[in-house]
């Protein structure tokens, strides 16, 4: 490290989790920066909520080194979680409790005393968009609604690190990007976000930098950006042509696209221009069902480095 250069508030080499004989974390290596969001991006399996729960304090290292927060989670635990949100996969909200009952309850569990605990619920309830629901009942809250508690609900002791496990799983579109919109407020008043996800357009807009993780190891590194400029092409083209079989069709297509990908429903052509490309498979004769142009994505990273798309 340079001198006058930050610490990582979160740093790990070597990182091993094991359940018996299966490793779920495979040796990896990992600097989250102050004020960063950082992304563990990957399908189910892929080792993220295990790395997760290590960094939270709540599952120990099988071996490596891990700090956060420049402490062992092995012999400081207590003290790191005292300065982390948390936001897991599953709402555990007290769902007879109203809405600013549970966010009094969790902050008591911080020893914040009552008066604070209630003024900072009034604050984190109008940041979450729910102020107009703080009397009510958790339960018929709508899913997206409980998404936001859950985050408000872990900021009530004004951690340094908010760990966010899936945070828009199950969430409609418009509930995902109310969502989004809370973490980019949060990022821009410096806290550090780290989030686990399977969606790839969610990491693309919320990450700052991410890891690809597979099979319990990290496969690359990178800014979306530059992690989409390294392993794939501009644009990609997807043919839905009319057949069992689309590998059946890779021939016709040979030498369009610097590559080609086949899937079970569409053929995905990587080129730096799909017009130039689809102009040039209809001139070849194939006859696609549909055609889209579109830009290259994560998945499209995943894809290319793993053999098999981000949600299986």
């Amino acid at each position: 490290m340079t001198a006058g250069a930050a610490a990582p508030m979160i740093r790990a080499r070597g990182l091993v989790k094991e359940f018996g004989s299966f490793t779920a974390v495979d040796g990896i290596d990992v600097d989250v920066m102050p004020g960063e969001a950082f992304g563990f991006l990957g399908p189910n399996g892929a080792g993220k909520s295990s790395t997760m729960r290590m960094i939270g304090c709540v599952s120990p290292p099988t071996a490596g080194e891990l700090t956060v927060l420049g402490m062992d989670p092995r012999t400081h635990g207590a003290a790191i979680r005292a300065r982390l949100g948390v936001v897991p996969q599953r709402d555990t909200l007290d769902e007879e409790l109203t809405v600013e009952e549970n966010i009094w309850v969790y902050g008591r569990y911080f020893g914040i005393p009552r008066a604070e605990v209630r003024r900072r619920a009034a604050e984190l309830l109008d940041f979450a968009q729910l102020a107009d629901r703080a009397g009510s009942v958790v339960e018929p809250l709508s899913g997206g609604m409980k998404r936001r508690l859950t985050i408000a609900r872990g900021l009530v002791n004004s951690p340094s690190i908010l760990l966010l496990d899936e945070p828009t799983t199950g969430l409609d579109p418009q509930a995902r990007h109310v969502l989004w919109d809370r973490l980019f407020r949060l990022k821009r008043e410096g806290v550090t976000l780290v989030l686990t996800t399977h969606y790839m357009d969610e990491a693309e807009q919320l990450c700052d930098r991410l890891v690809v993780m597979d099979h319990g190891r990290i496969v690359a590194e990178g800014s979306p950006r530059s992690l989409i400029a390294e392993h794939s092409t501009r644009e990609v083209l997807e043919l839905r042509l009319d057949t069992l079989d689309h590998a059946e069709h890779v021939g016709a297509v040979e030498g369009v696209a610097e590559r080609v990908e086949v899937l079970p429903d569409r053929l995905l052509l990587y080129v730096d221009d799909g017009e130039r490309a689809q102009s040039e498979v209809v001139r070849r004769g194939v006859e696609p069902v549909s055609a889209l142009v579109r830009r290259s994505t994560l998945e499209d990273v995943f894809l290319h480095l793993t053999g098999r798309t981000l949600v299986d």
